[in-house]
């Protein structure tokens, strides 16, 4: 899939996953209802020619944020005053083929996974020996592509591979569910792990905020 292509299913499988309202299309893109103090909506640019970039930032809304794939140094260079690239949220977007994992994936001694589904988000829980939270990770399915989502491993079940048994867990859901391929907007942390299971960043994934 090319980039533009992978952002849009990236947007759509987001907005699912945050059960916020679906995207709403725009010639540059889409506008997502995000309904947060710190983030009131959040547009999406499907592919950043300039144009394309200052029409997502026109009619600016306060706590917007905008998606695009592309460097955030050039992103930079085509904002408006009033909005700035946010380093911090900035990452990779990321995909890969889905393929069934070569060999069984159990949790670790002591650990337990779960997998659920509510309103068309998918989960992997791992808990610990006393049902603490552990790690975890989501997704949702638009047409063939699965979005993942919220992948995270507590600070003190760190290194023990259940980052990796989320991964393998949420790809055996997303290919039981017919999906082909994922998506993802990684963190620099996140990319390392990603790129050990086979996933490709395809572009950064740079994030502007309007902060007049």
């Amino acid at each position: 899939m090319a980039v533009p292509e992978l952002i849009a299913a990236w947007a759509a499988g987001w907005a699912v996953s945050r059960r916020t309202p679906p995207p709403a299309a725009r010639a540059w893109g889409c506008v997502i209802t995000v309904g947060l103090p710190e983030q009131s909506e959040r547009r999406v640019v499907y592919a950043p020619e300039p144009d394309a970039v200052r029409a997502a930032c026109a009619g600016p809304v306060p706590y917007a944020w905008l998606k695009a794939a592309e460097d955030p140094d050039r992103i930079g260079r085509l904002l408006p005053p009033g909005w700035v690239v946010d380093e911090e949220d900035t990452g990779h977007l990321m995909a890969v083929d889905l393929a069934p994992p070569v060999g069984p994936s159990p949790a670790p001694p002591g650990y337990s996974v779960s997998v659920g589904e509510t309103d068309g988000v998918h989960r992997v829980r791992v808990t610990d020996a006393t049902g603490g939270p552990a790690a975890k990770g989501q997704l949702a399915i638009v047409g063939d592509v699965a979005v993942v989502d919220r992948v995270v491993t507590e600070e003190a079940h760190r290194r023990r591979g259940l980052g990796r048994l989320v991964m393998r867990s949420l790809a055996e859901r997303a290919l039981a569910e017919g999906a082909f391929t994922g998506v993802l907007g990684a963190t620099d942390e996140g990319r390392a792990l990603y790129e050990t299971l086979g996933w490709k960043r395809h572009a950064a994934l740079t994030a502007c905020a309007y902060r007049p």
